[in-house]
């Protein structure tokens, strides 16, 4: 497995695990948990060292699920989680990073994740109402005492970043990316490599669009998150096929699947971008393992680039109540 280093010296794995979604978000769930975790231990079988997690994924169900699973190889990986909503209740009641809602979440965090301490902790999601110096000053506070090795955030805009990295070193954005959302490009990229941040994608397949398995006639049930999702309305969908068509093409040159190449045209965007697609299944994980191997030269990533800019994406890629929690 080759490895890549986030901000910090964080070594990782080059592709990490996403683990939601053995636990909650995209409809009902195929597989037990002995069947979540023969595919997290078979994960780490395969070299994959980086793992993904949050307080609020279930809430605290997949946090539960790799503390379990990962406990007889916690040596072997890094473990990432998140904090940022209050969840006291059981259930999330917005956002709350409050300093003492932060150290609550990290003591409850390790009991669930079996460790005695956090690989990587994120902010969830920028809370307004707490200055982020603070919030990285009780991350760091943590991190002395040894609860807590880096520091991370999601979805934050680049004055969020500046002024949480002015108190303590920010290892890690967290932050959507993909043939299918390139905003990252713009503003949030070259901030990264100015200070150091690595940047770990999430939902680098489009939520399984950009595999091709979803098309205009697919149908989501009520507890899948992309029934609420406007890129994911049927006509949306229909329209933005034109880029599964396009990655479809370049696979087939390849001999590869579209979700290698996808994978693959992340990993060759910087050296220290980790992507982190999600799956609960061990021949999708063997497939996206496979792209670590898949070179794109810099022809095949000019090549994709621009014909990928001629596709319109139509939709936006949250509902409006989600869409007010991203930081600008």
């Amino acid at each position: 497995m080759r490895e890549r280093t986030l901000g910090g010296g964080l070594v990782v794995s080059a592709l990490g695990l996403g683990c939601m979604g053995m636990s909650t978000g995209y409809g009902p769930n195929p597989g037990s948990r002995a069947e979540m975790t023969a595919v997290l231990r078979a994960a780490v079988d395969r070299g994959v060292s980086f793992f993904d997690t949050a307080q609020v994924y279930g809430p605290f169900h997949n946090e539960e699920l790799l503390g379990e699973a990962l406990e007889p190889v916690r040596d072997r990986v890094v473990v990432a989680t998140k904090f940022g909503f209050e969840l006291s209740s059981g259930e999330s009641r917005g956002l709350d990073s409050r300093p003492e809602t932060i150290r609550r979440s990290v003591d409850e965090s390790l009991r669930r994740l079996r460790s005695e301490r956090i690989d990587l902790l994120y902010q969830h999601r920028v809370d307004p109402e707490t200055p982020i110096e603070e919030v990285a000053g009780t991350v760091g506070e943590l991190v002395a005492a040894g609860k807590v090795g880096h520091f991370g955030l999601s979805e934050a805009g680049v004055t969020t970043i500046r002024r949480a990295h002015a108190v303590h070193p920010v290892a890690a954005l967290q932050s959507e990316y993909s043939l299918w959302w390139r905003e990252p490009e713009a503003e949030i990229l070259p901030v990264l490599e100015e200070l150091g941040i690595g940047f770990v994608p999430f939902s680098p397949l489009g939520r399984g669009f950009l595999t091709g398995s979803i098309n205009a006639g697919t149908s989501f049930t009520d507890d899948d998150i992309r029934a609420g999702i406007p890129r994911f309305a049927a006509d949306a969908r229909a329209a933005n096929q034109a880029l599964v068509d396009l990655l479809g093409r370049q696979a087939a040159e390849r001999g590869a699947t579209r979700a290698q190449v996808a994978l693959a045209w992340l990993l060759a965007r910087r050296p220290w971008i980790v992507p982190i697609p999600g799956t609960r299944r061990l021949d999708r994980l063997d497939e996206n393992l496979a792209a670590i191997e898949l070179e794109l030269d810099s022809h095949d990533l000019a090549e994709l680039d621009e014909a990928a800019a001629r596709i319109p994406v139509r939709g936006a890629r949250y509902p409006e109540t989600m869409e007010r929690m991203i930081d600008r």
